[in-house]
């Protein structure tokens, strides 16, 4: 009788080591290779490059592969005990760190019906980090980028987004990762910011560095990096305008644009009613969404709707009435706003949005209220965390303390310390080694 053979893995980048595994497995029996779902891959690192869909026909062609079926969670367990196949196959590198506890369950399964592990040699020289690695370098296509913040959507309980003022806090977001107990943490995208990006170049929050001006920006940052970027349409300026804003993101490539249900000379939502803020009407701002969402040519990019009640201390009541009737419009998602030192009204706002039958993407900017956890936003329903402007307020106080230390020492000596050694910045940039 042929043996069932059980084979895990994620198949993004499909290279000799995974060949040499299946060739392996195949010559114990039947391969039945059990494929993570974006879902699962998501919850320990990147969203894949391709889609379960391309993965699966990629495995499905390769031979010796009898079956390819969907594995869920990093645990192989719960396929195990569906199958019960006599061996699972996998490399040797999985016996120690974050794999270890997965590879004891797997034996533990396995010892349930006399099922075996075999463990295929590392094969030498491959390396997926550098694979990886190599992918960034050669970039992404406008399309790719367009359609990467759904699928994280889709496979991720919460996505986090950083600021950007140029294509240098892009190619930091891109590299930034950090080891965890919970596994590697990294940003998914970016937040192109109109106050980083009018602070960068010395101008006022106030819509003063114009839509041509910020496409600039936003081309420098996308020519060097390939995760996806949320742009922060401010107002959206006139409807008849709006149109030409979304047909120009999304040929470039950004995934969503987020516009705020405000009218006249712009100001910065942190002043709340401390200056003068006007909403505007319902309706009008509804018309404004539907106009957008009638110019895209694409399913893939989002127009969100940020909601400035709690900023101008209209309330939760207030605020929900302006959801429903912007989801209703055509609105893929809700940033709600507050300047409050707690998430208390966001969260009461976040119990209610998540009642709604028309429900969707709900993004929120702890700025303000920024105690407040992720693992506390996601358990609210929020989808999308932006921190919308750390990076640039931390780049300025250490540029200033530089230049003061310059200043003081008449030299740069002391300085040294707290500046990145030029060798990383050259590694940091593309080509620049």
């Amino acid at each position: 009788m042929t043996k069932t053979v059980y084979v895990g893995m994620s198949a993004d980048l499909v290279h000799p080591g995974h060949l040499n595994i299946l060739q392996k497995a195949a010559e114990l029996g039947n391969v039945v290779v059990g494929l993570l779902t974006d879902q699962a891959i998501a919850s320990y690192k990147r969203v894949p490059f391709m889609t379960f869909e391309q993965r699966k026909i990629v495995i499905e062609n390769i031979k010796g592969v009898t079956q390819v079926i969907p594995q869920t969670t990093l645990d192989y367990v719960p396929n195990l005990e569906q199958l019960k196949p006599d061996y699972v196959v996998h490399g040797d590198d999985w016996k120690d760190g974050v794999q270890a506890k997965t590879r004891q369950r797997v034996i533990d399964a396995l010892a349930q019906w006399g099922g075996k592990l075999v463990e295929v040699p590392y094969t030498q020289g491959i390396s997926s980090t550098r694979l990886h690695a190599a992918m960034k370098e050669i970039g992404t296509t406008p399309d790719v980028r367009l359609r990467s913040l759904r699928r994280m959507l889709a496979a991720k309980p919460l996505v986090r987004f950083l600021d950007i003022h140029n294509a240098l806090s892009g190619l930091i977001i891109e590299n930034t990762k950090v080891n965890t107990p919970h596994g590697p943490q990294e940003f998914d995208g970016m937040w192109g910011s109109s106050l980083t990006d009018s602070t960068a170049k010395g101008k006022p929050d106030i819509e003063a560095v114009d839509v041509s001006s910020r496409m600039v920006t936003l081309n420098e940052v996308l020519e060097v990096t390939t995760k996806p970027i949320i742009y922060d349409g401010d107002t959206g300026g006139k409807t008849e305008h709006f149109v030409f804003t979304v047909k120009t993101l999304e040929r470039l490539g950004v995934s969503a644009v987020i516009i705020e249900d405000k009218t006249g000379l712009k100001k910065n939502s942190l002043f709340g009613t401390d200056v003068e803020q006007t909403q505007d009407s319902v309706e009008n701002f509804c018309a404004k969404i539907r106009a957008g969402k009638n110019a895209q040519a694409t399913r893939d990019f989002m127009i969100i709707a940020r909601i400035e009640s709690l900023i101008l201390g209209m309330g939760v009541d207030h605020a929900m009435q302006r959801a429903e009737a912007f989801l209703d419009a055509g609105a893929d998602g809700i940033m709600i706003h507050s300047r409050e030192k707690t998430p208390d009204e966001v969260f009461e706002f976040c119990k209610r949005y998540n009642q709604l039958e028309n429900r969707k993407t709900l993004v929120a900017v702890p700025s303000s209220y920024n105690k407040v956890t992720e693992k506390e936003l996601t358990e609210h329903g929020v989808n999308v965390v932006i921190y919308a402007n750390q990076l640039l307020r931390s780049a300025y106080p250490a540029m200033i303390k530089t230049a003061e230390s310059i200043l003081t020492h008449s030299r740069s000596a002391e300085a040294d310390a707290d500046m990145m050694p030029i060798q990383q910045i050259l590694e940091l940039i593309p080509g620049g080694k």
